[in-house]
């Protein structure tokens, strides 16, 4: 996907070149310009806007087409200039039209994504920016079109040959741990040779186990296709779940794990998806942390902050960004050692994420680490609407 910032920039370079050429223009056609060199500089900057490659649309204050270079018309195969038109006359885009109706009121950078209503399934993302003048007159706006069909193709066959590959995996593996399971278990001798070797299979089969499971997770959470059953979730009792699945783990590395979100907090979520984050967050602090985990909750501003916190050796600044990341380890002899599969973190950033909410960490070196979850709490309006009706 197109970066914000490449794509902030590239739109405020045309609306400022856009502006500079109506503005000489003009003045070409006033005669206030005589100089050949206004001509010139005003031709090489339509020859930009003609052979960017990204689609370029112009529109006035109205909403008609201003300015569509020869890419915008190819997006959406129109074999005739649309200059003159309004944007649903020349292509028939709802979402286009309504953002260049958000842009009558919003100042900032628009982004909106779309499919093309056709039957070659075109992805496209636009980016878009009013024109305004000094005294904040709506002008117009500029819109940049962005064909994204490829990416997502190899995205799709990405997350189907992983899913695949995993499904696959799973037979075998299933397979070979029943077979290691009853050769240990006819083994009398825990101490032979034929007993160590079975348990390091056992071992690395169920981290294999583990990380095809992780991988399956991931795959389907980062798909699009994953509904959330929303329902209004008790938070201090699914952390107080969570902790009680893992007092096992937590007793015998003596670390003390307590619950201090208040008992009335309540969350619009899926409990399940939710149940998973926290796991693999305490689950994290058990393994990685020093002798204590806690979980804390605050609410502000419509939202709710979940913290999860360790006294652990912290995490060093400069990974602080990265540790989302899938496959990212910050120690990655001791993160294999205690079994991580690397995908936890990751697995936690898009459930949160599918949640409308935000994921980060801080952490110094030797102060431990605190993982926050910002969630919104109210109900959204399509939900609140269907439950209603």
């Amino acid at each position: 996907m197109i970066g914000w910032g490449v794509s902030i920039l590239l739109l405020l370079g045309i609306i400022g070149g856009h502006l500079w050429w109506r503005r000489r223009y003009h003045s070409l056609a006033l005669g206030q310009i005589t100089e050949p060199a206004g001509l010139t500089d005003a031709l090489r900057m339509t020859d930009m806007f003609t052979n960017m490659p990204e689609g370029v649309l112009v529109t006035d204050h109205k909403g008609v087409i201003e300015f569509a270079n020869p890419t915008f018309c190819k997006l959406f195969e129109l074999a005739d200039d649309p200059k003159g038109k309004t944007v649903m006359e020349a292509i028939r885009i709802h979402q286009a039209n309504e953002l260049i109706e958000r842009l009558r009121e919003e100042n900032s950078v628009v982004q909106e994504e779309f499919m093309l209503p056709n039957l070659n399934e075109r992805f496209l993302q636009v980016n878009g920016v009013a024109i305004r003048e000094k005294q904040g007159r709506h002008r117009g706006a500029i819109l940049m079109f962005h064909d994204l069909t490829q990416l997502r193709r190899l995205e799709n066959l990405r997350q189907e040959f992983v899913a695949n590959v995993s499904h696959e995996l799973r037979t075998p593996l299933s397979i070979i741990k029943g077979y290691v399971e009853t050769l240990l278990d006819a083994e009398a001798d825990t101490e032979s040779v034929s007993h160590r070797f079975l348990k390091k299979i056992e071992n690395h089969s169920n981290r294999l186990t583990f990380l095809i499971e992780d991988i399956l997770t991931l795959s389907h959470l980062e798909s699009g296709d994953t509904g959330l059953d929303r329902r209004e979730v008790n938070i201090h009792q699914l952390v107080q779940g969570v902790m009680d699945g893992l007092r096992e783990m937590a007793n015998k590395k003596e670390v003390r794990l307590e619950n201090n979100v208040p008992e009335d907090t309540c969350l619009f979520a899926d409990s399940q998806r939710m149940f998973q984050a926290l796991n693999n967050l305490v689950e994290n602090g058990i393994k990685y942390g020093g002798a204590c985990v806690s979980v804390c909750a605050t609410q502000a501003n419509g939202e709710l902050d979940l913290c999860v916190n360790d006294d652990g050796p912290g995490i060093p600044a400069e990974v602080c960004d990265r540790i989302f990341e899938r496959f990212f380890r910050v120690d990655k002899a001791r993160s294999r050692e205690m079994g991580g599969t690397g995908l936890g973190l990751s697995i936690v950033k898009h459930v949160t994420q599918l949640h409308g909410g935000t994921a980060r960490v801080d952490s110094k070196p030797g102060e431990g680490a605190y993982f926050h979850l910002t969630l919104p709490i109210i109900k959204p309006e399509a939900e609140v609407a269907q439950t209603s009706s």
